[in-house]
């Protein structure tokens, strides 16, 4: 095996698949455009799917890249050898060109002759077929012939070599519907027994129409991969915080700990590390959605701080070496950095002032009754953000206990549970939302955008939007909010170009000449090589010009009446706008 850096694995893999004629695509902001469903992009397909189901990439059908993801789902996770809250996910694509066995033999062929990996330890598994869909046999037969190719004898079945397994194991696709279709995960078996899964490719050739399987029409390849969990395997050590990802992050967390609890210690590098990504990419601390789960990170990496009796204030410290690691990848991160480490350490120092206020209502409960019980400790915890290890610091020091203390863990499971049921309807499906209703709202964020430049200037540019089937969400940059004046003025624009009944169009041009005639055309830094203009009414006078993927209707009259229904401050100097089409 070689010994490689993580920079030089993410490096090999990009170089190896555009040397197998693929091009390669940017990392999008981890919070993505235009899509209700997640909060934060947590796969490497999830920005691609609009050319999943057909639409033509300005940069042909083999893509690759890198792309930088997080998942909310494995923050009480993290801890332990493997988990993390954000990493990047190494993927390439085939859109309706290759399909499965050259798809198994790029990636066998990067693995073993790009990165080293023994042949003998690599496992395969596939899909067994089930309800009217049969087992995955193309997949089998390519995994067959490039074992044997390496002179192994690949036995298929259970526990072997090539395992086919059932729907829940490989098969990939959304309850809700869409392209769909078995997957072939790969795995390496490590020299303690284990295997751990290094790579999968997802093979979308049917769609879940009506509750019925039927064929896509087009074949698509997903392959995605862990660069983390890859890269603890290359590098041949135990947990992804031993790797040189994170290592330089831990050593600096181990230097100002005082106490040794190694599983509070990757928490903080976790977190802290995550942090710098969310504040990049355009977040800020708050109390609902991204800025919750940022705000959450900083705050859960402070009680464990407090855990291991880390003194001053301290964020900053971990978050400038964070940003050390990760500069040479993602350049904004030092162009931003007083920015990134000024909200960080603001959110430390508000959380330390929560923490005085705890104590002082757990002075006034401890007047009330002698005796605290796991459920005034999770009360506690949950609306003031005081950590249950200090109120039962604070306990043992008065010779008091914490009474029916597994009342905490039932009244968090409580919790959660409530949370995600009133997530679910918030970000249901997964996948971007293409329904008609938010294809309406889609074209009508496009319509605000200009008429609050005619109104406000052309400095105003889209900074993040949200859209839904219920309304829409425009972020821009603003001192104030507009004025009673100013909301019916915008209104009106709107609604008398709506009236007109102008035609939408599009046409594909270069990013530069695209850039030129859009200069404040929001993420372009995800932009092709080759972008879509879409035009509001005729090319040589349009009323919007933007740089965007869609989806759009086709003439404004298809929209109804645009009302502003709120207005709101995001933060300094950004302001945000909801909107309904009634």
């Amino acid at each position: 095996m070689k010994h490689l850096t993580y920079k030089e694995i993410r490096d090999k893999y990009i170089q190896f698949f555009k040397d197998n004629n693929h091009k390669e695509i940017p990392s999008s902001p981890l919070v993505p455009e235009d899509d209700p469903s997640v909060l934060f992009v947590n796969a490497g397909m999830l920005p691609l799917v609009p050319f999943l189901t057909g639409t033509t990439h300005p940069k042909g059908p083999r893509l690759v890249n890198s792309q930088r993801c997080l998942r909310t789902g494995d923050i009480d996770e993290v801890g332990d050898n493997f988990h993390c809250t954000t990493f990047e996910m190494l993927g390439n694509w085939s859109l309706n060109d290759y399909f499965k066995k050259e798809a198994i033999t790029l990636t066998v062929k990067f693995f073993v002759e790009e990165l080293g990996l023994d042949i003998n330890k690599i496992y395969a598994t596939v899909f067994e077929g089930e309800k009217g869909i049969p087992q995955d046999n193309e997949s089998i037969g390519a995994w067959e012939e490039i074992f044997k190719s390496y002179d192994i004898d690949a036995k298929v079945g259970k526990g072997e070599r090539i395992e086919p397994l059932n729907r829940e194991e490989n098969w990939w696709g959304l309850p809700t519907g869409g392209p769909c279709g078995p997957d072939s995960e790969i795995f390496y078996k490590l020299d303690n027994g284990e295997l751990v899964e290094i790579g999968n490719n997802v093979f979308m050739e049917y769609l879940l129409e009506d509750g019925k399987y039927k064929p896509l029409g087009i074949h698509n390849v997903d392959f995605g991969g862990g660069l983390d969990r890859l890269t603890t395997v290359i590098q041949e050590v135990d947990s992804i915080f031993q790797t040189d990802i994170y290592k330089p992050i831990l050593e600096k967390v181990k230097e100002i700990s005082n106490n040794d609890i190694l599983e509070s210690q990757r928490i903080i590098v976790d977190h802290i590390k995550a942090a710098t990504w969310i504040v990049m990419d355009g977040v800020i601390p708050s109390k609902s959605q991204q800025g919750y789960i940022l705000r959450r990170l900083i705050r859960r990496a402070v009680r464990h701080g407090k855990k291991l009796n880390i003194g001053d204030i301290f964020t900053r410290e971990i978050a400038t070496i964070a940003i050390d690691q990760f500069k040479v990848i993602y350049p904004q991160l030092e162009d931003q950095k007083e920015y990134i480490l000024n909200i960080i350490e603001k959110e430390e120092k508000a959380f330390n002032n929560t923490i005085k206020k705890g104590l002082k209502i757990l002075e006034k409960m401890l007047k009330k009754k002698s005796q605290l019980t796991g459920e005034d400790a999770f009360t506690l915890y949950e609306t003031y953000g005081f950590p249950i290890e200090l109120t039962k610091e604070i306990l043992k020091e008065r010779k008091l206990k914490l009474t029916s203390p597994e009342d905490f863990d039932k009244a968090e499971v409580r919790h959660q549970e409530k949370s995600r049921t009133s997530s679910s309807g918030m970000f249901k499906g997964g996948l971007a939302d293409s329904s008609e209703m938010s294809t309406h709202y889609h074209t009508a964020t496009h319509l605000l955008l200009a008429a609050l430049r005619q109104v406000l200037g052309e400095q105003v540019y889209q900074k993040g939007s949200n859209i839904t089937p219920e309304r829409l969400r425009l972020d821009y940059p603003n001192d104030n909010k507009l004025t009673p004046e100013q909301i019916t003025k915008v209104e009106n624009i709107v609604n008398e170009v709506i009236e007109k009944g102008l035609e939408i169009s599009f046409e594909e041009v270069s990013k530069e000449k695209a850039l030129e005639l859009v200069p404040f055309a929001a993420f372009s830094e995800k932009y092709g090589d080759t972008v879509k203009l879409y035009y509001i009414g005729p090319k040589e006078n349009p009323f919007s010009l933007e740089i965007c993927n869609g989806p759009h209707v086709s003439n404004t009259n298809e929209l109804g009446k645009f009302k502003i229904s709120k207005q709101e401050n995001v933060g300094a100097g950004t302001k945000r706008i909801k909107a309904i089409l009634q």
